[in-house]
């Protein structure tokens, strides 16, 4: 197993923030796996395989155009890892999302294996006025 550091995760996350979808798909295993902060299982919804996993990666900038994630901390021990954040971002119907998150890391051949994301539930606020 190739040794991964936090500079990983920062490209990672440095990657989610501009957009960059190739960057990050780099940094992923062929097999790799993403679950999302929500969805109908238990883990949120799972998308499965390059293919499925750019898609997934895709939808966070649909759903949410001017999604960031601020105020990153990294850790990495071992083949796991962990980045805590704060995103943010504006809904289709002009609300506001901010809350605590954290993505929990699973690592094989310096390269992420496993993305499962979590977020505080909390109430969307109120649209930023015109």
């Amino acid at each position: 197993m190739s040794q991964v550091t936090t500079q990983l995760l920062e490209a990672f996350s440095d990657a989610w923030n501009r957009h960059d979808l190739e960057a990050l798909m780099s940094m992923v295993t062929d097999d790799c796996v993403f679950y999302t902060v929500a969805g109908p299982g238990v883990y949120g919804t799972e998308f499965r395989g390059r293919d499925q996993v750019r898609k997934g990666f895709e939808m966070a900038w649909l759903t949410i155009p001017d999604a960031a994630w601020k105020d990153a901390d990294h850790f990495v021990v071992g083949d796991r890892g962990v980045t805590e954040s704060t995103f943010c971002g504006t809904n289709a119907d002009g609300t506001r999302v901010e809350a605590r998150m954290v993505d929990v890391f699973t690592f094989r051949d310096g390269k992420i294996a496993v993305k499962n994301a979590f977020r505080k539930s909390r109430p969307v606020q109120p649209a930023a006025a015109a």
